[in-house]
């Protein structure tokens, strides 16, 4: 920007209004900028001449950053749903459609079943459970990491599938 620019010529667009001020030499480049209270900044520097644009600079680099902000991809957050080992039929189903909201949104989803007390005498009963939720879901999901006991829990991770191949099983009833 401004005077650590090293070209003789440079082709100037006014910012504000995106009026294309033509080639012209650096020196008058940098004086119009000054006059207007701005800053000239180098956009194009392999172009030939060099394209600059007389704006602000610290306006400029936040749009450059906001830009960089946009073009990352978004990937979604990690969801997570508790279930219990006994958990009632409507409740199930309630967190199973908040389960394909979740990924719908194009969120992971860690399935979480607790253990308390004397449940973890009956590890099967936890298991057959996740693995009924893994079967609900793949229609929206598919699994990241198996079900597997950790302590007095199981966890599965899951992602969702493309949106062309999600079709979802639970939905809202009116």
């Amino acid at each position: 920007m401004n005077e650590r620019i090293r070209a003789s010529e440079v082709r100037v667009v006014l910012a504000s209004t995106n009026e294309q001020l033509g080639v012209m030499k650096f020196e008058d480049a940098i004086c119009k900028a000054k006059d207007l209270g701005l800053d000239l900044v180098e956009v194009a520097p392999m172009a030939n001449p060099p394209v600059c644009r007389i704006t602000n600079y610290g306006k400029f680099r936040y749009d450059l950053s906001k830009q960089e902000r946009d073009r990352k991809p978004h990937s979604g957050k990690v969801k997570e749903i508790k279930f219990r080992v006994n958990i009632d039929q409507h409740d199930y189903r309630t967190k199973l459609r908040h389960a394909e909201d979740f990924l719908d949104k194009n969120n992971k989803l860690k399935i979480y079943l607790q253990f308390r007390g004397r449940e973890m005498a009956h590890k099967e009963l936890g298991m057959l459970l996740i693995e009924r939720v893994r079967a609900d879901l793949q229609t929206m999901a598919h699994v990241d990491m198996e079900p597997k006991l950790i302590g007095r829990a199981i966890s599965m991770t899951l992602s969702p599938l493309p949106v062309s191949k999600r079709k979802k099983k639970f939905l809202e009833e009116n």
